[in-house]
């Protein structure tokens, strides 16, 4: 009777530490799935201005704003220099000025059709890139 018993309990701490060592597995495969690095979709990544733009920490709503009203303006006047003045200083001049708005917005056009066509192009590379990885 005591041996039926012994091997009883044998067989029942080998069941057990089965158990255990299953359980053990089947963590680390979770793990290590959660951990894995899925690749990131195009519309979920983060994007940090502060890459593309010099701006000093702690000032990037002015620097924004400035760069917000400046930039367009620019582009804008050296697209009425080149295409509209024909790269001629003398009839650039002739141009009014004084309607900065209509200046800007022509500038605004450029700058955000630009900007479309760079992100465009960028979804195109980053699904490329992990096309390849897969």
């Amino acid at each position: 009777m005591d041996s039926n018993r012994d091997l009883d309990n044998h067989r029942n701490n080998a069941m057990y530490y089965n158990q255990l060592l299953r359980e053990d597995r089947t963590r680390e495969s979770s793990h290590i799935k959660s951990t894995r690095s899925e690749p990131e979709s195009f519309a979920n990544k983060k994007v940090d201005f502060s890459d593309y733009l010099p701006v000093i920490e702690g000032y990037e709503g002015i620097f924004y704003t400035l760069y917000f009203i400046s930039i367009p303006y620019i582009s804008g006047a050296i697209f009425l220099f080149f295409f509209v003045a024909g790269g001629r200083f003398e009839y650039f001049m002739l141009l009014d000025f004084n309607s900065f708005l209509i200046v800007w917005m022509i500038g605004y056009e450029i700058v955000a059709s630009l900007l479309l066509i760079t992100i465009f192009i960028s979804f195109f590379k980053h699904d490329n890139k992990h096309r390849r990885i897969h």
